[in-house]
């Protein structure tokens, strides 16, 4: 009986041709890896947005509405008292401002910095005290007044800083990252907040000049 003999080159032709076919697959699983990956954010770059301070930040900015005239979005397109008299959180600071007859200061300025105090800032003064100081103008403008740099401040130039106020005498800065205080005491909670006249740094402290 005659036995048939398949040439050699046979397995080689399957083997060339297995091994191109197992490679891509290899490719195909690692590809998907790696897409996998790249999905998913590093903890350097959720860092990374955590502390940028390129728009508003800290843990007061919550408070701000998404939508609407007292949005972030819509702070930017008023002047400094008429966006912030949009903020539910600012109702005391607004309130004030008025009484102070310094409304269209305000908004008339140019490139000013307004540190504003939380509503949550004016409750911790005795109520007794606030209302005194509320019925007189003259110590009410001087307080205000305080609050408010003639310049733009950004986040790096508070970070060891010191800065005359239109109530003619200086407020510090110090901190880093997204964390600084105002004269040691008050706390920044939503920096850098844009309006269409000034930069605002919500604090959580009233500022009282010397």
């Amino acid at each position: 009986m005659r036995t048939t003999r398949f040439p050699r080159i046979t397995l080689a032709v399957v083997g060339a041709v297995a091994l191109p076919l197992a490679l891509s697959a290899c490719s195909s699983n690692d590809s998907k890896k790696d897409d996998s990956k790249a999905d998913k954010p590093s903890a350097a770059a959720t860092k990374s947005n955590a502390m940028d301070t390129s728009k508003p930040f800290g843990p007061g900015c919550a408070t701000v509405p998404k939508n609407g005239a007292g949005s972030f979005n819509g702070m930017a397109k008023d002047p400094v008292a008429t966006a912030a008299s949009n903020n539910p959180a600012l109702s005391t600071l607004v309130t004030a401002v008025k009484k102070a007859g310094l409304v269209d200061t305000l908004n008339n300025a140019k490139n000013i910095t307004v540190f504003a105090p939380t509503n949550d800032a004016f409750n911790k003064i005795p109520k007794a005290q606030l209302d005194k100081v509320l019925n007189d103008k003259a110590m009410l403008t001087k307080i205000l007044t305080y609050h408010v740099v003639g310049q733009k401040l950004t986040p790096k130039m508070l970070e060891n800083g010191s800065y005359p106020t239109l109530e003619k005498s200086k407020l510090t800065t110090s901190g880093s990252g997204v964390s600084y205080k105002v004269n040691n005491a008050s706390n920044v909670v939503c920096g850098n907040v844009p309006t269409a006249n000034a930069t605002v740094y919500i604090v959580d402290s009233v500022l009282m000049p010397k």
